[in-house]
């Protein structure tokens, strides 16, 4: 059994960090998915593949992971940048902006 641990990155679509908090650890799919001739519906047998754990650290999922043997692979999150600054919609029209707003 194969497992990845990972940190989720934020919903691209939302400005907030909700649910990037927490580690998961997901196991590898063993084997690739079948798909049904009648229906054309995927398929697999593989029950490991529905498992998802959350850690509160990556200490914690990699602690788990040694205890029971699970080979696994950490990826690194991608952190965001720190130079940024809340901004608000009229900042658009300040009389001070670097460069001209134009659409």
């Amino acid at each position: 059994m194969r497992a990845r641990i990972y940190q989720p990155a934020r919903n691209a679509m939302q400005s907030g960090t909700a649910k990037t908090k927490f580690w998961y650890l997901d196991y590898v799919p063993a084997d690739a998915r079948e798909i049904d001739p009648l229906m054309g519906w995927t398929s697999s047998d593989d029950t490991q593949a529905q498992v998802r754990l959350r850690f509160d650290s990556r200490e914690a999922a990699e602690a788990y992971a040694k205890e029971h043997a699970i080979d696994y692979v950490v990826t690194e999150p991608h952190q965001r940048a720190t130079n940024i600054r809340p901004r608000g919609y009229g900042e658009n029209f300040a009389s001070d902006r670097r460069a001209n707003w134009t659409h």
